[in-house]
Order: structure tokens, then sequence, then C-alpha cells
């Protein structure tokens, strides 16, 4: 019996011992969210509770969209116009710190005074102290250092885009920089550093794959990333010029081959989403306008790198750009002697340049990459003309991402399946624009995002102060699965209602915020936002280009127009070339008309009008050719690309029949598609 304990106790005691030196579970091992090699002097994070993962009941992704960010905009215009690193391999007092001209107290900080008036004096030390920046309303600092990304992550948000951003013409203007204007230069490297940034957080957590921070390609990637509960990261572009596609004097710059190779570029860089004009009227297409002394400056810009000023018309639709102003900038000390912006007529909001034929190119190229395209910055006639191609192609790849639309498109972008997502106002102002489109989300079963536009040279909300609806810390995350504290950076601490949205860090906080201000419903749709988001981005990928019917049918039409140096018979209407046209005689009532050559299923007809358009006409189909039924009509054309869709039928003949003229001349078509759906 003594024996027998004595093997006991020997076998418990090796045990106990086994158990001390075997790795059993820990809260580092099951804690897939927590890194085991985080920098020891660093940002804090200040949430607790697992990140929530997988999908609801309904088999759909969760969490918020931040659909339009700028993480790597320190490496644009210079890389001196913004202030400070996302991440650095020497540690947050390295990335974290001011540039070397805003020392010692801020007086060349010039960018902020020509943008935003004051003087731009500041303290300029960063970590540890924070004393002045980041800020809410700070241009020229770094909001997205990557723990505060970090944090936004452990809030609830699952989407990221980050637009690769710059402008050269910012760029030579601006009195310091320390590498190239090139605009292409630039967009590599931040498309680069975005993959280093990866590969830095994935080391924190054990190796290649393992970090929180995805960068993803296809809608199915970022699925699964979002299913982890990790944050999936997706590449855009935002520049004034892509492609070298400026504009001098009216005068492109750029061909359909710089396009081409352009596009085939940033898709293999991973780019997803783009804009094709910012800011500045290039060869592609015209701007919507910035306002007050900050449009003032960007119209200098747009002299000095175009030659021309905007110039401005009455507005022809409920739609409208931004409205210019005349408040003075100091950027207009760089205009040559005599030049002057001019003054503009208040009733005439709207530019006057719209999608050029490069820009329409451009857009027929990203279709075909199967690329989602902004519309945010586009003036309100090449906005229309986008929409056009995009419903005569029933083409869902559009995008506004953070208030630069007029809200009046907003219908026409869901029933595209298109997105939509505001800019990151103050809470009440958030709710109460969000509201006027509630009821267009309800219609189509989307959520809604947020575009925070951080390191984009906007501001963000301000400090809320003492309100009867400000922010109590600790509080729950929307899900439910998470507490969030006060944000701790360096010596300092960030409270949203004394410092405002600062940095990119306080996205959480903003969005209670909003639920304070609005209630839970207010951030139920933005909760369905990643959603939606990839719901736009898959059914982009999905898109199949429709066969045209009509361009292998014989045309045949009322009348031609005769001239003797170009032809306008009807077959240049369906040859596939939007350089030709059909023109008829100078009278309402004309026809034109196709046979398929066969009878086929039609539901869809594209009409790509020249400037003679049908003001009344009407879409008919035939089986014979002599029986006509009215299969679609309009009194209300107003040129430009039309798209008739009815009940699809069976007809080996359309025609489209005129009954009104929009102008004195008679009716011209570029093309006609003939579509069954």
């Amino acid at each position: 019996m003594a024996r027998r304990r004595r093997v006991t106790l020997l076998t418990l005691l090796l045990f106990l011992l086994t158990t001390a030196l075997v790795p059993t579970p820990s809260s580092a091992a099951t804690d897939w969210w927590t890194p085991t090699a985080r920098p020891t002097l660093d940002a804090q994070v200040n949430v607790t509770g697992e990140p929530f993962t997988g999908t609801n009941a309904a088999g759909e992704v969760r969490g918020f969209v931040d659909a339009h960010n700028h993480l790597f905009s320190n490496e644009a215009f210079g890389g001196r116009l913004i202030c400070g690193k996302v991440f650095s391999e020497a540690g947050v007092a390295d990335a974290l710190k001011d540039c070397p001209e805003h020392y010692p107290d801020g007086t060349l900080a010039i960018f902020d005074y020509i943008t935003h008036g004051g003087d731009g004096k500041h303290d300029p030390t960063g970590w540890p102290t924070f004393k002045d920046w980041p800020a809410y309303d700070s241009m020229t600092h770094q909001a997205n250092y990557y723990a505060w990304i970090e944090r936004a992550w452990r809030g609830g948000q699952r989407v990221l885009v980050n637009d690769l951003v710059t402008n050269g013409v910012i760029c030579s203007v601006y009195f310091f920089k320390d590498r190239s204007c090139d605009e292409m230069t630039s967009i590599r490297l931040q498309a680069k550093l975005t993959y280093d940034l990866q590969a830095y957080i994935d080391k924190q957590y054990g190796g290649t794959g393992k970090g929180w921070f995805r960068i993803v390609t296809d809608s199915e990637q970022a699925r699964k990333v979002i299913e982890q509960g990790k944050l999936a990261v997706i590449l855009g572009v935002e520049t004034s010029e892509p492609f070298g596609c400026k504009q001098v004097l009216d005068i492109a710059q750029c061909s359909k081959a710089d396009i081409d190779k352009g596009l085939d570029e940033l898709y293999a860089l991973g780019v997803r989403s783009m804009f094709l004009c910012h800011k500045f009227d290039n060869a592609l297409c015209g701007v919507r306008f910035d306002e007050g002394g900050l449009g003032t400056a960007i119209n200098v810009g747009q002299f000095l790198s175009t030659g021309t000023f905007w110039q401005t018309e009455k507005c022809t639709t409920a739609m409208h750009d931004n409205p210019i102003g005349g408040a003075a900038s100091t950027a207009e000390q760089e205009l040559p002697d005599g030049v002057e912006v001019p003054d503009y007529v208040a009733d005439a909001q709207c530019n006057k340049r719209g999608l050029t034929e490069l820009g329409e190119y451009a857009v027929r190229g990203m279709m075909q990459r199967k690329m989602m395209l902004e519309i945010d910055h586009m003036s309100v006639k090449a906005t229309g003309r986008v929409l056009d191609m995009f419903e005569a192609a029933s083409y869902p790849g559009v995008l506004s991402s953070h208030s630069w639309m007029d809200l009046n498109w907003t219908e026409r972008v869901y029933s595209l399946g298109g997105f939509v997502a505001q800019y990151m106002h103050g809470s009440e102002e958030f709710v109460k624009e969000a509201a006027r489109t509630d009821a267009l989300r309800e219609k189509y079963g989307v959520g809604y995002g947020y575009g925070t536009d951080f390191n984009g040279v906007g501001s963000h909300p301000g400090p809320r102060g003492e309100t009867a609806t400000k922010v109590t810390y600790p509080f729950t995350s929307v899900d439910g699965g998470s507490v969030i504290d006060r944000q701790t950076s360096g010596q300092r601490t960030f409270d949203i209602n004394t410092d405002g949205a600062a940095h990119a860090g306080m996205i959480p906080d903003w969005i209670e915020d909003i639920r304070k201000a609005g209630g839970q419903d207010a951030v139920g749709d933005l909760f369905r936002g990643a959603e939606s988001y990839l719901g736009t981005w898959g059914a982009t990928e999905d898109h199949r280009a429709g066969v045209n019917l009509a361009r292998t049918g014989t045309a045949s039409a009322s009348t031609s127009e005769s001239n003797p140096f170009t032809s306008y018979q009807p077959g240049r209407a369906n040859d596939g070339d939007n350089s030709t046209r059909w023109a008829s005689d100078w009278s309402d009532a004309q026809s034109w008309q196709v046979d398929l050559g066969a009878t086929q299923l039609v539901g869809r007809v594209t009409l790509d009008w020249e400037r003679a358009y049908g003001k009344a006409y009407r879409i008919e189909v035939s089986s014979d050719g002599t029986n006509w039924r009215t299969a679609w009509s309009t009194s209300a054309g107003d040129g430009g690309l039309d798209t008739a869709r009815f009940a699809a039928t069976p007809a080996r003949y359309v025609r489209v029949q005129g009954v009104q003229r929009g102008t004195e001349w008679g009716y011209s078509l570029h093309e006609v598609g003939v579509y069954s759906g």
C-alpha cells in the first residue's frame, strides 16, 4: 500500500509538472483578435470583447462600411502636405511626428490657412503629447494611424475603401515636397504601402494571413474575410488626371491607348473602384465644383494646370453642381499678372463640361474590367451621361461614397443596384441627411455607408459638448459584443464630446453619437452597409454584356439626310461605331427600323441620340413588318442616351417612330441597341 501511494503521488506530481510545462488554452491562444507581438509603446485600442464573426440568420455579412478613406495620402502631393505616417517599423514615435517645416509653432503649415483661413499655428509635437493634433479641423496631420483603424474595426467596421489619392498641380504649387509630382508614381507607392501595412499587421499576429487587415480583390474574398470577423480592404483611386488625361485649353493630353494601359495597370495593382475626374476638369469629364475659399483655390489650380477656369451654365434639370461662390483665397496670388478668377452668375450652377468621348471610352473600359465607378465629383452633365450608359447596359457598378452627388440621383443609383454612402457629417446632420433617402433604402432593401475622407483635406465632426444626448463611456458596440471606452494615445485621451472625430479611431464613438442623436434605427442601415456594398460589387463582377440583336440586322428608314461628304444612311445607326449616325429629313413623322432576321425576344431598346433628338417617339415591334404594336413611348425625351424597357415580347422587326422633334432639325441616332432584356 505504501509503495502504491508513492507511485500514485509520483504520478500526480508528474501530471502537475506536465500540466505546468505544456501550453494550455489561454486567452492569448483563443483571443485571435489579440496580437502577440505588438510594439511596447503604441496607441491603445480601448475596446474589449470578441469581434463578431459569421453571418446573420439570412446568411448576410454584417458591419459598417467606410466607403471613402485615404490611408496613405501623406505620400501624395509631394509627400509633405499631410504629416505623419500610418505605421513605421521604427515605432509610433517615428510614425506620429509632424512635418519638419511645422516646427517650432506651425507658422509654415501653409496649406491649412490657404484652404481654411487662420494662421495654421499649432504645437507640432505628436507622440506622446498630441497637444494640438490630430484634431477634427486639422487638414495636414495623420488621422489614419493603424491602431486607430484597428479601433474602428473592433468597433464594427468591416469594409474599408482605401482611395489612393494625389493631385499633381497641388504638389507642384505647394512650397514643400520631397518627391516627384507624377500622379501614377504616387499611386503605385500608396498601393505598395497598403500591402506593406498588411504585412506589418500580419507580423503582430504570427505570420502571413493572420492579421485583421486583409486586402481583397473580389467580393467573394471580401465575404470570407468579413465572416472571419476581419476587415476587408478595397483599393480605389481618386486623382484629378488619371492616365495623364489632363486637358490644356480643352485639348486632351491622352489617348485611348493611354486609358487602356492605365486601367490595366490599376487593375493589376488590385484597384477595383475609381473616380474619372476629381477637382479639375480633365480630358474625361467635368467636375462638380467646390465652394467658398477652397473652391476659389481649386479653380486657380485648374487654371494653372489647364489654362481654363471652370465654366458654368444654367441647369436644365433639377440636379445642379455646387455653387462656386466668390470667396477670396491666397491661392489667387499664384495667378499671372492680369489674370483673375471669373465672376459667376448665381443661377448658373452647372458645369458646361460633361463626359467627353474619351470619358465614355474610359467608362466602357471600366465596365469591360468589371470595375466600379465613383460618380461623386462628376458634374451633373457627366453623371447623367454615365447613368444613361449604365442603364442602357444594366450595369450596377456605380458608387457615391461621400455626399458629392446631387441627392436627386439616389433612386437611379439604387435602381441600377449601386451603393450610396454619406460624408462623415456631425451626428445630427448625418441623421437628417440619411432620413431624406430612408424611404428609398427601404424600397430597394439596401444598407447605408459613410465616407470619412480622413486625410482627404476635409473637416470632420466637431465636439458635441454638454448636450442631452452626449456619449457616455464606456458604451456597447452596435452588435452588442464589445465594450468601447475612451481612446488613449500616448499622454492624451480622446472623447467624442470634447474632441470630436479627431482621427479614424473615433469612428465607433461617432456611430454611438449617431445612435444617441437618432436612435437605434439610425445605425441599423449602417450596420447593413457591408452586405449592400458587397452586393453591388458582386453584381458588377457577375454582369454580362447583353447581345445587341440589332448589330447583325438590316436597317431601313423613312428618309435619310443627303450629304455629299458623308453618309447618314440607316445602317450607320447599328454599325457599332458611335462616331457615325443616321439622320432623317427635317420633319416630325420619321422612322428608323431594323429587321433582326428572325423572331427574337425583345425587352429593351437603347437609343444614343445626336443633338437632333426625339422629344416624342414610340418603340414599336412587329412580327411581319406590316402590323405594328407600341411597346413603349415617351413625350418627354431630352436627348442623350435613352433606354426603353418593356415586357419582353417576340418580334422580328423593331421601329423607332418619331412623333415630335426636339430641335428644328430632324432625328439623328448614333447607335440603336436591341436586347432581350
